[in-house]
């Protein structure tokens, strides 16, 4: 005859030699179902930030760099640095155009403190030439500054995605081994939950890889363009020694 009272003393038996761990996790197994829940959406939440994030830099940095040649031909196309502010205000997105505006600015107070016959402001050339080297040197990393924003929220979902993805498996794992029943094959009870577990390591790495990818493409592209301001502040310096400031 099936002995009860013989399986209770062994299921009790069982139950006293669990390890503290074992116990713990038996306690809070209703809630890692809700955590694994919490952290898919929050992948996916990351994925569509960066989705969107990837669009928006793509667009902003694309206008930026089109305006910027555009730009580019405009002020060597022309000898006047009014008519090339001038047209500089319908290329407001180029980073360059306004590494300019901000020098011709500068440029102009200097002009008008020599036109008002400041004695020392007619000597000190080189402070002059350090007032607008200043300028522009600001006006190009208030542009940097501009081009690497949101761009670093990629590179946080690409290391931290794939970790947030992983303890959401462990988690789904833990809650398979858990609800492992006696007499049941071991892969029939925690072969489903594994599996299911496993969509968060899945979903984190959809979340982290076009966000890597699109963080180095990010970045090269706004080196880029800092390097292209950084020519022509350059020029532009030389400009103004040789047209403005003799």
């Amino acid at each position: 005859m099936f002995d009860i009272q013989a399986l209770t003393t062994s299921l009790l038996a069982q139950a006293a030699s669990d390890s503290l761990m074992i116990r713990l996790i038996k306690w809070i197994n209703p809630i890692l179902e809700p955590i694994v829940v919490v952290v898919l959406l929050v992948l996916l939440a990351m994925s569509a930030a960066c989705w969107g994030i990837i669009y928006y830099k793509w667009r902003r940095l694309k206008k930026a760099q089109l305006q910027s040649i555009e730009f580019l031909e405009a002020f060597w196309g022309s000898k006047r640095l009014d008519a090339i502010y001038q047209a500089s205000e319908n290329l407001l997105a180029s980073p360059i155009s306004q590494v300019f505006r901000a020098g011709y600015v500068e440029l102009g107070k200097l002009k008008k403190t020599r036109g008002e016959g400041d004695g020392a402001a007619m000597q000190d050339h080189m402070g002059g030439i350090e007032n607008v080297e200043r300028s522009l040197r600001r006006a190009s990393l208030s542009e940097l500054t501009t081009m690497e924003s949101l761009v670093p929220f990629l590179a946080t979902t690409g290391s931290a995605a794939p970790f947030i993805g992983l303890f959401g498996t462990v988690i789904g794992i833990m809650k398979a081994f858990v609800e492992i029943r006696p007499g049941s094959s071991t892969m029939e009870s925690v072969g489903p939950g594994i599996s299911h577990a496993l969509i968060a390591t899945a979903v984190g790495l959809f979340a982290a890889i076009p966000a890597v990818m699109a963080y180095n493409y990010f970045v090269r592209r706004v080196k880029v363009l800092y390097s292209e301001m950084d020519n022509f502040s350059s020029d532009f310096l030389n400009i103004v020694k040789r047209h403005f400031l003799k």
